[in-house]
């Protein structure tokens, strides 16, 4: 198994993405320390993990509280017994007009997926770098990463910083016993993203204009994820791993 007895923390993991990326790492071996803000939803991620066979930790945790970020990578890492993986999963979005969003909004959407990003990663690289050892964080970007979208201003701005956070800490980090990297999920049908699938149109535009003529699924996402934070990615850091179906590639028009 990759991650045999290795520490696995994942943010954002009482759902979607998160907790399929926990849920997969457990089922490879990890000792995974499962961090929400809904603690009640982390504890069910990690009820499934040990009722699975594996082994997990959940904990309460608001990515955009520096205190409560180092403490919870403290915790985590002595509860799953190492830090050697870290995936940033935790994230919200605003669906509004540019012309109507608030600062406060703005700032909320900024400070879970852009901040968030940069504590949690900081905390458990101080650690990995003081103890001399070596870890890998994946975070969590998106197309819009890379791209535009009408009505997601602060959304498309807080994953191009992912991405730049992601490249930075690589360039900073990699002489020094980390990996960094990042996946870019297309439309994937998550908790999230739900509402897209309540609307027969909307559904049909997702096909149509899609490659691959899906959406993706949380698990097809957390296996990219998985890839990215083993030994089969050994020589692979800095990067965004576009996981979206084609939909960078371009538009199918009819």
């Amino acid at each position: 198994m990759r991650f045999s007895d290795k520490g696995f923390l994942v943010t954002g993991g009482g759902s979607g993405i998160g907790r399929e990326v926990a849920l997969h790492a457990a089922r490879e071996g990890a000792h995974v320390a499962v961090g929400d803000v809904d603690q009640q939803m982390a504890e069910r991620t990690v009820e499934d993990i040990v009722a699975d066979g594996g082994q997990g930790a959940a904990f309460g945790l608001d990515v955009t509280d520096p205190a409560a970020v180092d403490g919870f990578v403290e915790a985590a890492g002595a509860a799953v017994g190492g830090l050697d993986v870290l995936v940033n999963s935790a994230g919200i979005r605003e669906i509004q007009s540019v012309l109507e969003l608030s600062f406060e909004e703005w700032s909320r959407v900024m400070a879970v997926n852009a901040s968030g990003v940069f504590l949690c990663s900081q905390a458990f690289a101080k650690r990995v770098v003081a103890a001399g050892g070596e870890g890998a964080i994946v975070n969590l970007a998106s197309t819009l990463g890379v791209d535009g979208s009408p009505r997601r201003t602060a959304y498309a701005a807080s994953k191009h910083a992912v991405v730049g956070i992601t490249k930075a800490m690589a360039m900073e980090l990699s002489d020094q016993g980390l990996r960094i990297n990042a996946v870019g999920p297309g439309v994937t049908r998550t908790p999230l993203t739900e509402r897209y699938f309540q609307d027969a149109d909307t559904v049909e535009n997702i096909k149509a204009i899609h490659a691959m003529s899906r959406w993706g699924e949380p698990a097809e996402i957390a296996k990219a994820i998985l890839f990215l934070a083993s030994d089969e990615a050994s020589f692979i850091t800095g990067t965004t791993l576009m996981v979206d179906g084609g939909w960078t590639a371009g538009k199918r028009v009819s």
